[in-house]
């Protein structure tokens, strides 16, 4: 009997196997569902299906072979969930695709609706219930192929305030206790605890939330800062890391695009900055590096495995900070650093010079600029000599093309004192250095014209007589056009120079070169520029010529007037030689007449002579002498400069006389501010409470 079972079971397997095949010949893959097996799963599953196998193939052949006994509507709910077996037999190797979508996924989708989606998937080319195989390109199998659908949860993030994109997770940190509560054999452990506890970050964009934590946090910073100034012995090796991590993990963060606005909008010489609402974590966290750099049981070679190329780079990423306090401790923390790092000196160098050309050729916006220069004044100031050439190449490359940047006015005190520093180490550099000045002067920014001549005349007070000699002609060849200016600011700094004695020496051991060039300007000036302030400077400039050698005075003074009658005849003979072209072209024009709707222009006739007698020249002497301001009537104030209104005296306010100056507290010179952003006064109230560490200390009231 057993032998007959067997024979019979194994003949029916034999029988549905052939007609299985049969069938699977002629049926298509969206037919082959069976109500037994399981349906596959939707195409956007979290979880991508694996490779099929040889079980599965054989799987798949039982299943076409009971699809024709299932129900119409089994079938009808087989037809709408696609076979992608085919497809990945194909392209078994390729990774799953994460596409993030707001929507929630698509499996609810299908869940929900009633609707076959099985037209829509035929539209897209991903239906293959016809029969065809799919053509094998790269939008297919990524059409195909496996998702891991991810929602977005949440709102897209606001915009922040602070510089530092916190995470939105609340975290809690517990109080641990001070240093001196416990025996001195658990403080080192303590001092980790707490470092590793400050690496915690809070979201002060909400001043209200997690107070607790930040003020545990505070006196823990406070609580190590204490701790390392005063003990000693406390530096182990395996505070390095944790220290430079926690450094770090406060401070190193992308410095955000500018919230100040550019252009006429803003003012940075008025207007105050945005300042950094983190700033009670970050000035503790400055100061407590300080401190640790600084103490004696500092030790660099261990150091240098933590503070490295990398960390300088963050460092000098930071000094675009808009927080003026914040550039501040910057500047005292990189400075330090170059002090006892010997090895990153060239470095820190070299990545300033590049912080320096980007600024100049590429943004020409960066906060740190003046910062950066005054740690390269205190750098040069302490160079070996004879000066590198590397050094040289710094001043010619990066000091002299920073003068050429719209907004010198932010850091030209550093810049020239750099410059002056360099020219104390070798004189020989200032006709380099002259050069380069004239080279960017400027040509319609009086105020930054006024910077070259407060400049120009600080390289003047340490250049050498021999090296004055070689830049003293185009050098006074542009002094006679500042003086000549019709900005009374840019006439007037020119003309201050003679009040330094030294330039003053300089240009009388050369007067036979310099009287010339600048006497035509002084003279002209004498007689017609608008400004009285500026008719008394020049006299006392051609009095102090007069007096210096009178003999090369009056030389000048027939020069020049030779010079005019010269001028004067070449417009005589420049307007002679039109007419004789124009007789000309009339001769030889038919009838003796220009075409028609020929206009001649008009061509001024020759200019008068110059009526320069030998009594204004010998006379001139007199006029020097007799010349006082003291009779000027009104216009000028006791010191005897003139009086000048108000250049911008505001929208709601009458324009003052020139001859009242009694301001108030409230109404300065300047009361208006040129931007129209509002004042905050916590901005004003912090920025007047930040000290320096540079600063003396306040001495307290006894």
């Amino acid at each position: 009997m057993k032998s007959i079972k067997k024979s019979l079971l194994s003949r029916k397997s034999s029988q549905d196997s052939s007609s299985s095949k049969k069938e699977s010949k002629y049926s298509t893959p969206t037919q082959s569902a069976s109500s037994s097996a399981p349906p596959p799963p939707p195409p956007n599953s979290a979880k991508p299906l694996p490779p099929p196998n040889a079980s599965s193939n054989h799987l798949n052949s039982a299943s076409y072979s009971s699809a024709q006994t299932s129900s119409s509507s089994a079938r009808s709910a087989s037809q709408s969930q696609p076979d992608h077996a085919p497809l990945r037999r194909q392209d078994a190797a390729a990774p799953p695709i994460v596409v993030v979508s707001p929507d929630p996924p698509s499996d609810a989708l299908y869940r929900g609706s009633n609707q076959p989606v099985a037209q829509d998937r035929s539209s897209l080319g991903l239906d293959h219930s016809n029969g065809s195989v799919p053509r094998n390109t790269a939008l297919n199998r990524l059409r195909a192929g496996p998702k891991d659908t991810i929602p977005m949860v949440g709102k897209p993030p606001r915009k922040q305030r602070s510089s530092r994109f916190v995470v939105t997770e609340k975290v809690e940190i517990e109080r641990l206790p001070p240093f001196m509560e416990i025996p001195p054999a658990e403080r080192p452990q303590l001092f980790i605890k707490k470092l590793h506890q400050c690496r915690v970050l809070f979201d002060f964009n909400d001043a209200s939330a997690e107070l607790k934590g930040k003020q545990i946090k505070a006196q823990t910073l406070h609580e190590m800062l204490e701790y390392i100034t005063t003990q000693r012995g406390v530096i182990t090796e395996n505070v390095y890391p944790e220290v430079v991590s926690m450094f770090a993990t406060n401070l190193f963060r992308s410095i955000p695009p500018p919230v100040n606005p550019t252009g006429d909008a803003f003012d940075p010489e008025e207007d105050e900055p945005v300042l950094e609402l983190a700033w009670p974590h970050l000035q503790i966290v400055y100061e407590f590096f300080l401190r640790f750099v600084e103490n004696p049981d500092f030790n660099t070679n261990m150091a240098k495995r933590y503070i490295d190329q990398p960390f300088v780079l963050n460092l000098l990423e930071l000094f675009d900070s808009e927080d003026p306090r914040e550039r501040d401790f910057l500047k005292t923390t990189l400075h330090r650093i170059y002090g006892k790092f010997l090895n990153l000196r060239a470095f820190i160098r070299r990545s300033i010079n590049n912080v320096f050309f980007q600024f100049i050729y590429e943004t020409e916006r960066h906060n740190g600029i003046a910062e950066l220069l005054e740690i390269l004044g205190s750098i040069i100031n302490g160079f070996a000599l004879p000066l590198k050439e590397e050094h040289k190449t710094f001043l010619t490359r990066v000091l002299i093309p920073l003068h050429k940047v719209k907004s010198l006015s932010l850091y030209h005190p550093q810049l020239a004192y750099c410059v002056v520093q360099f020219l104390e180490k070798d004189s020989t550099l200032a006709e380099e250095v002259m050069m380069g000045l004239l080279k960017y002067w400027p040509k319609v920014n009086s105020p930054k014209e006024v910077m070259f001549l407060h400049e120009v005349e600080e390289v003047l007070d340490v250049t050498d007589p021999v090296e004055f000699q070689k830049i003293q002609v185009p050098l006074f060849q542009q002094l006679a056009r500042c003086i000549n200016s019709q900005h009374f600011q840019v006439a007037e700094r020119a003309l201050l120079y003679w009040n330094n004695e030294y330039v003053v020496n300089l240009m009388s051991d050369n007067l036979a070169v310099v009287l010339p060039i600048v006497f035509p300007a002084l003279y002209t000036n004498s007689k017609s520029h608008w400004n009285r302030t500026i008719h008394g400077m020049v006299y006392n400039a051609l009095k102090l010529f007069m007096e210096i050698n009178p003999d090369l005075f009056d030389e000048s003074m027939q020069q020049y007037r030779q010079h005019k009658i010269e001028e004067q005849e070449h417009a005589v003979r420049q307007y002679d030689a039109w007419q004789k072209m124009r007789q000309i072209a009339l001769k030889n024009a038919p009838n003796n007449k220009m075409p028609e709707g020929y206009v001649e222009p008009y061509r001024a006739p020759p200019p008068p002579p110059v009526t320069i007698d030998d009594a204004d020249i010998l006379d001139l002497s007199q006029e020097l002498s007799a010349a006082s301001i003291d009779d000027v009537p009104g216009d000028l104030d006791e010191t005897g400069l003139e009086r000048v209104p108000m250049a911008d005296p505001g929208l709601d306010r009458p324009v003052p006389q020139v001859g009242n100056h009694e301001h108030t507290a409230e109404q300065g010179l300047h009361a208006r501010r040129k931007s129209v952003l509002p004042v905050d006064p916590t901005v004003l109230r912090d920025l007047q409470a930040h000290r320096s560490l540079d600063d003396p200390p306040l001495q307290k009231p006894r």
